[in-house]
């Protein structure tokens, strides 16, 4: 496996494709942090983290919906292993006007662009996360 931040979103769209209520993914400590952040802001129910017989970590992230659709409606790598992507603090992205965000590797630690903004902090961008806004707020 080359990348596996970008495996684990991956493992995180199919299965909201899919309907599933968990995935399960290889663990790491990055990936436990992004999945932090991700909790923090309401995108993921939560996750375990499991070992199995073979002492293989392994993370069962639960998934999160509302009325029947996948609160994540876009989720993308934008740092990649071979183009790595360094922002500094007062040219974060801001994604949809504020209501997605995007997770930042900082001196701080793994954290959300408004996070990074409030310790005025750049970093790496590891990704970026979306919601529906139609299926939430009622459009006239």
């Amino acid at each position: 496996m080359q990348d596996p931040i970008s495996d684990l979103l991956t493992r995180i769209r199919n299965g909201q494709m899919a309907k599933k209520s968990f995935v399960i993914s290889p663990s790491s400590k990055i990936k436990i942090n992004i999945l932090d952040v991700l909790k923090d802001e309401g995108y993921i129910k939560g996750y375990n983290i499991n070992v199995d017989s073979f002492n293989k970590i392994s993370l069962e992230i639960h998934l999160k919906y509302y009325k029947n659709k996948p609160v994540i409606s876009k989720i993308k790598r934008i740092s990649c292993p071979g183009l790595r992507v360094y922002k500094k603090k007062d040219k974060l992205p801001l994604i949809l006007g504020g209501l997605g965000i995007s997770i930042i590797s900082t001196s701080f630690g793994v954290v959300s662009d408004r996070r990074a903004r409030m310790l005025k902090k750049g970093g790496e961008i590891l990704c970026i996360v979306e919601w529906e806004i139609k299926y939430y707020v009622k459009i006239s």
